[in-house]
C-alpha cells in the first residue's frame, strides 16, 4: 500500500481514533464507534450472531498485521501521550508469534476469522489458550525431529488483550467449568479469558478471538497440567480433558461476556460437549433442579432436536484418528452422570458400543453439516451414510490478504481489473482479460522472480546459520548441504523448485517422489537441469509413522545430490510456521500435494500457491478436483480411483507408492522440460494466469464465509446481504 503524505493527516487524531474502552477492558487498533457496534452486535437480545468454536486458532502477526501495517504506513513510531505510546512499542517491537496452532485446521480457523472481520460479519471466536504452544521443532540429522516445549507469555504479546471483570480493571475476568468424579462430586475448574482482536485491513471492523486459560492457580494440577500443549495425547485423560475444557466453557464464558449468539459453528467435533450444556440446560429450564429424575430419554431427544436448530457442523478429515472416540468408562470420570446418560444415547457407536463416537455425537444433533471438499463430501456420505443427506460441501478457502505476497499484491494494485481486490476477490476473474496482455505476463513473471530470489536467500541464509551451529551446539542440523561449503551448497534463484509443505503423516506421503531416485533423476542427468526440492513442516510428537517420514526425507539428501552430480538439492526448513509458508507458497515454482486419494479432505497449501499464480502439481484429491480445471492451473498424477470405503486404508502396503511415484517421474519430465524450455516456458505463465482468474475467485475464506452465511440464517443489512450473495454466487461448492 502507498504510504500517505504525512502533512495530509493529523497524526494524533488518528491515533487518539484507534484507542477503544468497553467495561472489560482498553483496546488498541480500532475506534470507539467499532467497539460499540461489534458488541451490541454480538450482545444483541435478538442473537443475531455465531460463535465459532475450534481446538486451535492461528493468526501469527508476522503474517497478517493490520494494525502494525497501519503504523508503518504512517512513519508511526511513537506518541506524546504515554498511554498511546507503549500501545505503539508494542505493536512494532513486541513478539510476532502466536504458537496455539499446529497445521492446516487452525490456519484454516484464522483465516475464517479474519474474513468474517474483512466481510464485517457478526462473528465471535472460542478455542484454548496454551501455555506451552502445540510444539518447537528442531531437526537432526541423525536424529530426527526433536520435539520440545518452549513457554510463551499472552500478556507480552501485543494482540492479545487479559479482560478484567467487569468496570473493575484489577480483578481478572475468570469463568468456573466443573469436572465430575464417578460419585458426581464436583471439582471445580478456572479459565481466565484473553481477547485477541482479528481486525480487517480498514481497521473498521473486527471479530473477538477469545482464548481459554484454564492454566491458573485456582485450577487443580491436573487441568493445568492438560492445559499446556495443544493436542497432548500423552493419555487418553488428558485428550477428554482438553475436549471437556474447549466444550464445556463456551456458554459459560458467551454468558460472562454477555455474547446472545443463537448459532454455534463447530469447526471439528473437539468442542461438542457445548452441546451437552445446551441439552441439559434445556431440561432444567423444563424440569428444574430436579431435572435428572423427571428427565425420560424421549424428553432427551427432543432436547437433542431442539439444539440441533443451533448447531452447525464442519467435518474436516476422513482419516479415523480425526474422530475422537473414547472408552465410556474413561470418559465417566469426568463428567456428571447425567451428562453420561445422554452420551448414551446420542454419542453410541454401534461398530465399538464400549466407546463414545463424538463425530457420531456431531453428526446426530446439527441443523447441517458440512464436509470441506466436493470429493471429501462424497467420502463423507459413505463413511456416515445414515446422515449421507444432511452432509453437503463447503470446500476449504484462505485469506488472500494473508497469503499474497507483497510483490504480487504490488502487482495487483497496479491493474486496473483487479481494483479493490482485498475486498473483493471476486474481481481476480478479470485475470483471464489479461491472459495475452504481454506488460502483465512480463510484470507477473517478475513478480514471480522476487518471490522466488526471497525463498532462496531465507533457504541460503538457513544453511549459513546451521553451518555456524554445528561447531556450536549438540544439534547435527538438518540439512546435508550445511556440511559443504558455502559455495557449493548455495541454491540459486531461477532454478526450477518445486515445494511441499504440510503436516507429516503417513497418508500425505511425503516421501512418494523420493521412492525410486534414479527414475526422479533422468530429466535432470540427461538435460544438465537443476532442481530444488524445498520441504517443511512438523509430524505430531507421538506419531512415529510421521517422525520418521521426516527422517526419511533428512536421509535421502546426500544421495539425491551425489548422484545427480550436485544438481539435485534437497532442503528442509525446521521450525515450519506461517511466516515460513507464505514464503513458500510464494516462491516456489511448482506445489507438490502427494497425498494418497481420497484421504486428503480439503489442503489448503496448494490454495495458498495458487492465489500466487504457483501451479499445483497434486493428486486429484480433496479441493484439486476442483482448482484442476482440465489442466489450466497446474498438473495432476496418481491413480485416480472410484472412492469407496476399501480405499480409506492408510496400511503402508496399500498407499500406492509405486503405482502414483511412477506416474509423477512421467509429468517430472515434461514440467520440467516446460520450465526450462525458452520457447515452452510460456505455460508457466499461462497457468499462473488462470490460477489467478479461476482459483483465486473462488477458493478464498471470503466465498467459503459467504457459503456459511446460508447456513448460519443472520439477518444482514440489505447491502452486506446483497455483497454477500454475491461473492457466493462465485462458487457454489456443492454443485458438480
Amino acid at each position: 500500500m502507498m504510504k500517505q503524505s504525512l502533512a495530509s493527516i493529523d497524526i494524533d487524531q488518528i491515533l487518539h481514533n484507534m484507542i477503544s474502552t468497553n467495561r472489560w477492558g482498553t483496546y488498541f487498533g480500532v475506534s470507539q464507534k467499532v467497539l460499540d457496534q461489534v458488541w451490541d452486535s454480538l450482545t444483541s437480545p435478538d442473537g443475531n450472531s455465531v460463535t465459532y468454536i475450534s481446538m486451535e486458532i492461528a493468526a501469527d502477526r508476522d503474517a497478517f498485521h493490520p494494525i502494525k501495517s497501519r503504523l508503518l504506513d504512517l512513519d508511526i513510531t511513537g506518541s506524546t501521550d504515554p498511554q498511546i505510546d507503549q500501545f505503539i512499542k508494542n505493536i512494532l517491537y513486541g513478539p510476532e508469534k502466536i504458537p496455539n496452532y499446529g497445521g492446516g485446521l487452525g490456519v484454516l480457523a484464522g483465516d475464517t476469522l479474519k474474513s468474517f472481520a474483512d466481510c464485517r460479519i457478526p462473528v465471535v471466536g472460542v478455542s484454548l489458550l496454551y501455555r506451552h504452544g502445540y510444539f518447537s521443532q528442531l531437526v537432526d540429522s541423525r536424529i530426527g525431529q526433536v520435539s520440545w516445549s518452549s513457554e510463551w507469555r499472552p500478556e507480552k504479546n501485543p494482540s492479545i488483550y487479559a479482560l478484567h471483570q467487569p468496570d473493575d480493571p484489577r480483578s481478572e475476568l475468570r469463568i468456573e467449568v466443573p469436572f465430575y468424579d464417578q460419585d458426581d462430586r464436583v471439582t471445580n475448574a478456572y479459565a481466565r479469558l484473553w481477547m485477541k482482536m482479528e481486525v480487517n485491513n480498514r481497521l473498521n471492523y473486527f471479530v473477538p478471538h477469545i482464548l481459554l486459560d484454564f492454566h491458573t492457580d485456582e485450577s487443580p494440577q491436573w487441568i493445568r497440567d492438560a492445559a499446556k500443549n495443544l493436542y497432548d495425547s500423552s493419555s487418553e485423560n488428558t485428550k477428554i480433558i482438553q475436549r471437556r475444557m474447549l466444550g464445556a466453557s463456551v456458554i459459560p464464558a458467551m454468558k460472562a461476556l454477555g455474547i446472545t449468539s443463537r448459532t454455534i459453528h463447530l469447526n471439528e467435533q473437539h468442542g461438542v460437549a457445548v452441546i451437552l450444556n445446551q441439552i441439559v440446560d434445556r431440561l432444567q429450564q423444563k424440569y428444574g433442579e430436579d431435572y435428572t429424575q423427571r428427565t425420560s430419554d424421549q424428553d432427551i431427544f427432543e432436547a437433542a432436536e431442539e439444539v440441533a436448530g443451533n448447531i452447525v457442523y464442519t467435518i474436516h478429515t476422513p482419516v479415523k484418528a480425526g474422530h475422537d472416540c473414547f472408552d465410556k468408562n474413561l470418559y465417566r470420570k469426568f463428567v456428571h452422570s447425567f451428562h453420561h446418560r445422554i452420551l448414551n444415547l446420542l454419542a453410541e457407536d454401534r461398530d465399538n458400543p464400549n466407546n463414545f463416537n463424538f463425530t457420531l455425537f456431531a453428526m446426530r444433533v446439527n441443523r447441517t453439516t458440512n464436509a470441506v471438499s466436493r470429493l471429501h463430501k462424497e467420502v463423507t456420505q459413505k463413511q456416515f451414510p445414515e446422515f449421507a443427506e444432511k452432509i453437503s460441501a463447503i470446500t476449504n478457502g484462505v485469506h488472500h490478504p494473508t497469503w499474497i505476497s507483497d510483490a504480487k499484491a504490488e502487482l495487483f494494485d497496479s491493474c486496473a481489473e483487479f481494483e479493490n481486490w482485498r475486498q473483493d476477490p471476486s474481481v481476480f476473474t478479470n485475470g483471464a482479460a489479461l491472459f495475452d496482455n504481454k506488460r502483465f505476463r512480463a510484470f507477473l513473471e517478475s513478480a514471480w522472480k522476487k518471490d522466488n530470489f526471497k525463498l532462496i536467500t531465507y533457504v541460503n541464509e538457513m544453511l549459513a546459520t546451521h553451518r555456524a551451529m554445528m561447531q556450536e551446539t549438540w544439534i547435527d542440523p538438518p540439512n546435508f548441504l550445511s556440511n559443504l561449503d558455502d559455495r557449493e551448497a548455495r541454491l540459486q534463484p531461477d532454478t526450477f523448485t518445486i515445494g511441499f509443505a504440510r503436516r507429516f503423516s503417513t497418508y500425505k506421503r511425503a516421501d512418494l517422489i523420493f521412492e525410486d531416485i534414479e527414475e526422479l533423476l533422468k530429466p535432470v542427468l540427461e538435460n544438465n537441469w537443476p532442481v530444488n526440492f524445498v520441504f517443511a513442516g512438523k509430524a505430531h510428537p507421538a506419531d512415529e509413522p510421521g517422525k520418521a517420514l521426516i527422517k526419511m526425507v533428512i536421509d535421502v539428501q546426500e544421495e539425491l545430490y551425489r548422484k545427480s552430480n550436485g544438481l539435485a538439492k534437497l532442503v528442509f526448513i525446521p521450525g515450519y510456521d506461517m511466516a515460513i509458508a507464505k514464503i513458500m507458497v510464494a516462491g516456489a515454482h511448482c506445489w507438490l500435494n502427494s497425498p494418497k486419494r481420497p484421504l486428503e479432505a480439503s489442503g489448503t497449501s496448494g490454495m495458498k500457491a495458487a492465489l500466487n499464480g504457483v501451479p499445483n502439481v497434486s493428486i486429484m484429491d480433496g479441493w484439486w478436483g476442483e482448482g484442476y480445471h482440465d489442466g489450466a492451473t497446474g498438473w495432476k498424477f496418481g491413480y485416480e480411483d472410484p472412492v469407496n470405503l476399501d480405499t480409506l486404508s492408510e496400511n503402508r502396503a496399500e498407499l500406492l507408492y509405486a503405482e502414483d511415484s511412477a506416474s509423477f517421474y512421467k509429468l517430472f519430465a515434461e514440467i520440467i522440460d516446460n520450465f526450462y524450455n525458452p520457447e515452452k516456458f510460456y505455460t508457466f505463465i499461462d497457468k499462473a494466469i488462470m490460477n489467478i482468474a479461476l482459483n483465486s475467485p473462488r477458493f478464498n475464506t471470503h466465498r467459503m464465509a459467504a457459503e456459511y452465511l446460508a447456513r448460519y440464517n443472520l439477518d444482514l443489512p440489505g447491502p452486506l446481504a446483497g455483497k454477500m450473495e454475491r461473492l457466493k454466487e462465485n462458487y457454489d461448492s456443492d454443485s458438480e
